[in-house]
């Protein structure tokens, strides 16, 4: 079973900024979505484009090459949610953000 990682100060994020993380050795996509932070992976599931790197509307999640859109509360792409990334557990403790590598099981 994963454990909690510490992946940013939560201050070094903010609202509507998207950033990538390592956690468990994977590469992911965190959000800030109006003080809630969300974890997805950060591979486009059309060409593999950095998500973290990509553009935040509300709870969108836009990928910088293609403009592929993810709802980063539960992965599913716009308009299609047969493509889907995984959504990873975040918690906040003390002004820092924990990411478990671990997916959310959908």
């Amino acid at each position: 079973m994963a454990e909690y990682v510490k992946v940013i100060a939560a201050s070094a994020l903010s609202p509507g900024q998207a950033c990538e993380v390592q956690a468990g050795g994977r590469t992911l996509a965190l959000v800030n979505v109006e003080g809630t932070f969300h974890a997805v992976d950060n591979r486009c599931v059309h060409r593999g484009g950095p998500l973290g790197q990509g553009f935040v509307d509300g709870f969108q999640l836009g990928c910088p090459w293609h403009n592929w859109n993810y709802d980063v509360r539960t992965g599913e792409m716009t308009g299609n949610p047969e493509f889907r990334v995984a959504c990873y557990p975040v918690k906040v403790e003390e002004g820092q953000v924990f990411v478990n590598s671990e997916p959310v099981a959908r």
